[in-house]
C-alpha cells in the first residue's frame, strides 16, 4: 500500500489498483519482481528483481524506473525492507549456498552493498522498522529469529529467538509494528501467531487459531496503529465453516472478524492494511492466475442484520420478510438495504430496496415468481462508523392444489356408437378456472402396450366443466385420463373414467339356385347384416367345403375367402367335383365391433337327383361354435346339421336344390 495505490507484483509485472482493487495502471516487462518496500513517505517504491539480480526505485506517481541498482553478487534478491534510508534485502537463488542479507543506503548516489556475516540456508525473510532489523530463516525446523539494533553505522546483535527453544518451524511470515518495537510471527509450527518483544525477546501474547480456522498459517500484518493484526490461513478444510482471515484485536487477542475465498491460497507477504479494509493475494488453483482479494470494513465494528420469512409460502402470492438492523446500541435509523432474491435453479435478481425504520426494522414484499426453495439475501453497505452485514431467509414456496372429476355412462355402449365423457376442473382456492386446456387420452382396459391414444384437447367452459365425445375404436373396457398440466399458480390434476363397450350382433344369411344338374357350377349368395352397421368393406367372409361320399368317408375343403361389399352382400360359386352329399360352411368371424356368425348349406342326394338345402346359424354372444360328429354307423353331413340345430340356439333359412 503507498497512499491511494496498491501495488502487486506478479510474475512479470507490477500492477497498480486503487483501494477499490479497481486497476488503474501496470509496469510489465520486468525481470521476476519478487518483493516491495515503500519509503515512509510513500514517494518511492523499492522492488527486488529476482531475474535480473537488481533493485529498482520506483516513482509512485509517474510509475516511471528511476534507477536500478545491480547486486549481481548477490543473486535472486527477494524480500526487501526498508528503515529509514537503509534498505536491506534477503537474497538466494533455489538450490544455492549463496544466501544471506545484503544492505543498501539508497540515499546515496551510488549505494555500496553492506553483506551481514551470516549464511542462512535459504533466502532469508526480512523485515526492519524504526532501529529493529530481524531476519527470519526460512526453509528449516526448528526456523530462529535473529533480531539486529540497526540505529548506528553498523547492525549489532540483540539476540536469537532460537526456534529449538521455542518449537519454532517452517517461517512463513512476519509483521513487524511500525515502531519496531514489536513483532509477530506465522510459523508453519505451532499452528499460532506469536508476538515477541524485540528488545528483552519475550513472548508477549499468542493469537489462536479456532475450528473455524482449521488449517496453517500463511500470512500476518499488523495494522499501521496496532490495534489489529490479520492472519492469512491454508483452508484444508472442505467445510462451509472454514475460513482463510481472521482480524484480532492486538491488546485482547479477541477475533473480531473472519472471512474466506473460494477462489484459491492467500500467498504469504501479502496481507496490507488500508484504512479499514484489507487487501490479499490469491494464487487461483490448477491455473496459478493471481487474484486481488478485498475485504472491506474489516477494522470497524460490527453491525447485524436479521431477516426472517414465513414457510410455506404460495406461488405469485404477496408474502413479507421482516428483519432488523442493529448498529451497536442505538437506533439505526434510516438505513438502505439491497435485497436479492435466488431462485431454485440458481437465479438471481435484485429486488427493490427498503429502508429500515428509526429501530432498524424493515419489510420487504415479494410475489414468488414458481415453487421450490426461494432464498432472500439481504445487504447493508456499512458506513464510517459501522460494517457491512448481511443476512439470508429461505422460504418453500409451493402451488396451490387443483382436482378434475370424470363422468362417464354406466350402461353399456354398443360398438360404434358415438360416448359422452363429462367432467369438472375445480380449483382448491374457489376461483373459477375459466378457459383451461385438457389433454384426454383414451386406452383399452387390460392395456395391452398398444391402444393409447392422446385425443384432441378440450377447453373448459368458465366454470370448469368440459365434454369430451368420442367413438371408441375397440370393444370391452374403455378408460378415458384426462390430464391439466397446471399454470404457474395451481399443480397439475388428473382423473379417468371408464366405458364398457359391447360388440354388435350380426346375422348371416346365404342362398343358392333353386335346381342345377349334377356337375355344374353352382352359384351362391349371401347376406351380412348388422342392423344398419357393418364391417368394413372387403372384410372376409370364410368358405368351408364337406363332402360325404358312399363309402361315408368325409372330404373337407378351404375354399376362397369372399369380401363383402359396402351393402354387406358377397357371392361365391363352386363346381362339385363328384357325387356326394355336400355341406357349405360359410361364417362371419367377427372383429373388434361385430360378433361372429355362420350359415350352413347342405346338398342332399336322392335317388338319382341332388337337392340342397340352406340353414343359417346366427351365434349368440359368447357361445362357442361346436363341432361335433352325430352318432351314427354312416355320419354324413345332414346327421351333423341335425345334431348342431340340436344343441345350439340358431336361426334357419332353408333352401332346396335338386340336381337331377
Amino acid at each position: 500500500m503507498v497512499d491511494d495505490k496498491v501495488f502487486v507484483a506478479a510474475n512479470d509485472r507490477i500492477v497498480v489498483t486503487d483501494t477499490q482493487g479497481t486497476i488503474r495502471d501496470s509496469l510489465t516487462g520486468l525481470p521476476r519482481p519478487s518483493g516491495l518496500a515503500p519509503a515512509a513517505d510513500g514517494s518511492r517504491l523499492y522492488v527486488a528483481f529476482s531475474g535480473s539480480h537488481q533493485v529498482a526505485e520506483i516513482d509512485t506517481v509517474s510509475l516511471e524506473i528511476i534507477r536500478r541498482i545491480d547486486v549481481a553478487a548477490y543473486p535472486c534478491p527477494t524480500s526487501p525492507a526498508l528503515s529509514g534510508s537503509r534498505l536491506w534485502i534477503g537474497y538466494g537463488c533455489d538450490y544455492s549456498s549463496n544466501n544471506g542479507l545484503v544492505g543498501l543506503d539508497v540515499s546515496a548516489t551510488v549505494p555500496e552493498p553492506y553483506r551481514f556475516p551470516i549464511t542462512p540456508y535459504a533466502a532469508p525473510l526480512v523485515v526492519a522498522a524504526g532501529n529493529t532489523l530481524i531476519i527470519g530463516e526460512k526453509g528449516v525446523s526448528p526456523a530462529d529469529l535473529l533480531l539486529y539494533d540497526v540505529s548506528g553505522a553498523v547492525p549489532t546483535a540483540r539476540g536469537i529467538i532460537d526456534g529449538q527453544t521455542h518449537g519454532l518451524g517452517n517461517l512463513q511470515d512476519l509483521a513487524i509494528t511500525t515502531d519496531g518495537t514489536e513483532v509477530i510471527s506465522a510459523f508453519g509450527a505451532p499452528r499460532r501467531l506469536e508476538r515477541w518483544d524485540t528488545t528483552t525477546l519475550a513472548r508477549v501474547r499468542t493469537y489462536e487459531g479456532g475450528p473455524e480456522l482449521p488449517g496453517g498459517l500463511a500470512a500476518v500484518e499488523v495494522s499501521p496503529d496496532g490495534a489489529r493484526v490479520v492472519a492469512g490461513w491454508a483452508n484444508i478444510s472442505t467445510s462451509s465453516e472454514a475460513k482463510r482471515i481472521a482480524v484480532y484485536d492486538a491488546a485482547t487477542a479477541e477475533i473480531t472478524y473472519t472471512n474466506d475465498t473460494s477462489i484459491g491460497e492467500l500467498l504469504p507477504g501479502t496481507l496490507a492494511f488500508s484504512g479499514n479494509d484489507i487487501f490479499g493475494v490469491v494464487r487461483e488453483k490448477y491455473t496459478d492466475q493471481l487474484h486481488l482479494w478485498r475485504m472491506d470494513g474489516t477494522t470497524l465494528p460490527v453491525s447485524t442484520l436479521a431477516v426472517t420469512a414465513p414457510s410455506p409460502v404460495l406461488t405469485l402470492e404477496p408474502f413479507s420478510l421482516t428483519g432488523r438492523l442493529g448498529l451497536g446500541e442505538s437506533d439505526a435509523g434510516a438505513q438502505r438495504i439491497t435485497v436479492t432474491r435466488r431462485l431454485s435453479d440458481g437465479t438471481t435478481k435484485e429486488l427493490p430496496g427498503v429502508t429500515t425504520e428509526a429501530d432498524g426494522t424493515f419489510t420487504v414484499t415479494d410475489s414468488p415468481p414458481v415453487p421450490g426453495q426461494i432464498k432472500y439475501d439481504m445487504t447493508w453497505g456499512g458506513n464510517s462508523e459501522f460494517r457491512w452485514s448481511t443476512a439470508s431467509a429461505t422460504t418453500t414456496v409451493r402451488k396451490r392444489g387443483s382436482s378434475i372429476t370424470v363422468t362417464a355412462p354406466q350402461q353399456q355402449i354398443q360398438a360404434l356408437e358415438p360416448v359422452t365423457v363429462t367432467g369438472q376442473l375445480t380449483l382448491s382456492d374457489g376461483s373459477v378456472p375459466g378457459a383451461k386446456s385438457l389433454v384426454p387420452i383414451r386406452y383399452p382396459v387390460p392395456y395391452p402396450g398398444e391402444g393409447r391414444e392422446v385425443l384432441p384437447a378440450v377447453m373448459t367452459q368458465a366454470d370448469g366443466t368440459f365434454t369430451i365425445t368420442d367413438t371408441p375404436p375397440f370393444s370391452g373396457s374403455v378408460v378415458y385420463e384426462v390430464h391439466w398440466g397446471g399454470d404457474e399458480k395451481f399443480y397439475t390434476s388428473m382423473d379417468s373414467a371408464s366405458v364398457y363397450v359391447t360388440k354388435r350382433d350380426v346375422s348371416l344369411t346365404l342362398s343358392g339356385p333353386a335346381a342345377e344338374t349334377l356337375g355344374r357350377q353352382v352359384q351362391f349368395a349371401g347376406v351380412l347384416d348388422g342392423g344398419g352397421r357393418l364391417p368394413a368393406a372387403g372384410s372376409p367372409i370364410k368358405i368351408n367345403r364337406a363332402v360325404t361320399d358312399r363309402d361315408g368317408t368325409v372330404t373337407t375343403t378351404t375354399l376362397p375367402s369372399v369380401p363383402i361389399a359396402d351393402n354387406g352382400s358377397f357371392t361365391f360359386a363352386d363346381t362339385p367335383p363328384a357325387r356326394g352329399e355336400y355341406v357349405y360352411t360359410v361364417r362371419w368371424p367377427g372383429d373388434w365391433a361385430f360378433l361372429p356368425a355362420e350359415t350352413i348349406t347342405q346338398v342332399l342326394r336322392r335317388g338319382g337327383a341332388v337337392s340342397a338345402g340352406v340353414e343359417s346359424v346366427v351365434l349368440q354372444r359368447g357361445m362357442p361354435i361346436r363341432a361335433a360328429r352325430p352318432r351314427s354307423s354312416r355320419p354324413t353331413a345332414a346327421a351333423a346339421l341335425s345334431w348342431l340345430m340340436r344343441t345350439a340356439t340358431v336361426s334357419w333359412s332353408r333352401t332346396l336344390l335338386r340336381v337331377s
